[in-house]
């Protein structure tokens, strides 16, 4: 009966290739710090700059008691675990929120609000505005990516 003979070296190799036990690594949580501000793109004040709002803005049209904000960033990554410390600017006189699952801020105008949040599973969460007149258009999402497919994803 003939026994193969695998040099240790190539053994390392094979288990380096493979994401083998000596290179698994274990994703550590991070403190992430993320600005967010509050942007007016289609706003009743612009109409006197842009004519074409007018009758958008007016009874019957297509912004009728609705404003068009975002946030910027309006996506926002982290890893399931992370520490996210936003700041929310909104510079802006009109007020708006911040809402994510577990969390909902007011954002009044001219201030900035400071918070913590620690996504606890991986998936993507909507970010809104729930002030009923900047919806459905001030969205955004926070991607929570798994901490565990971090660490078992293979480092070149």
């Amino acid at each position: 009966m003939r026994r193969l003979c695998i040099p240790p070296a190539f053994l390392l190799v094979i288990a380096a290739c493979t994401g083998g036990p000596n290179t698994a690594a274990i994703y550590a949580p991070r403190m992430r710090e993320v600005t967010v501000t509050t942007v007016p793109l289609l706003v009743k004040e612009a109409q006197g700059l842009y004519p074409f709002l007018r009758p958008a803005f007016a009874k019957g049209g297509v912004l009728e008691g609705k404003e068009v904000y975002a946030f910027s960033p309006s996506t926002i990554t982290v890893v399931e675990g992370d520490t996210l410390r936003l700041t929310l600017i909104n510079p802006e006189d009109d007020e708006h929120s911040f809402v994510l699952p577990d969390l909902a801020l007011a954002l009044p105008g001219g201030k900035a609000t400071e918070a913590t949040y620690i996504p606890k599973h991986a998936g993507i969460y909507p970010i809104l505005c729930a002030i009923p007149s900047h919806l459905p258009m001030m969205t955004g999402q926070l991607v929570v990516l798994s901490a565990q497919a971090l660490a078992e994803t293979p480092r070149n």
